[in-house]
């Protein structure tokens, strides 16, 4: 079965309703098929509730966030093991510490990591991303 990992920007794309927004909602109707999963680091999830609070206001990030707590996402907690492979990507490819915990996931996974942050450019091909267009 296909996996893919959910960073905060492909979130975003969907939540800001960007250019890439249908294929992220593709995605999310073929997991809730049972097609394919979705995962999420928690560390990522947090972060779109922290790009909404700076945007918005608590009072309009709560209920985005229940809406999203509804998609077929797996999140997945930060262990001691992806930790430290996030704390390898980040000083390895000068990523940002949030990034390198989807990068992780990805390769822990062998999934598709779906983004529009250019960031992840320096990873080398270390595993496949679906390129969104509009980022954050």
């Amino acid at each position: 079965m296909k996996t893919y990992v959910f960073d905060a920007a492909a979130l975003f794309v969907l939540l800001e309703n960007m250019a890439s927004a249908p294929r992220v909602n593709e995605i999310i109707k073929e997991a809730a098929k049972g097609h394919c999963r979705i995962l999420m680091s928690t560390v990522n999830y947090g972060e779109v509730y922290g790009l909404l609070l700076r945007r918005y206001s608590e009072g309009s990030a709560l209920p985005v966030m229940s809406a999203v707590g509804r998609l077929p996402l797996e999140l997945s907690d930060v262990t001691p093991q992806r930790g430290l492979r996030a704390a390898e990507l980040k000083s390895k490819y000068k990523l940002y510490y949030a990034d390198s915990f989807a990068a992780a996931l990805a390769i822990e996974n062998k999934a598709t990591l779906v983004t529009s942050d250019s960031d992840f450019r320096k990873l080398d091909h270390s595993f496949p991303i679906l390129w969104l267009k509009s980022g954050i």
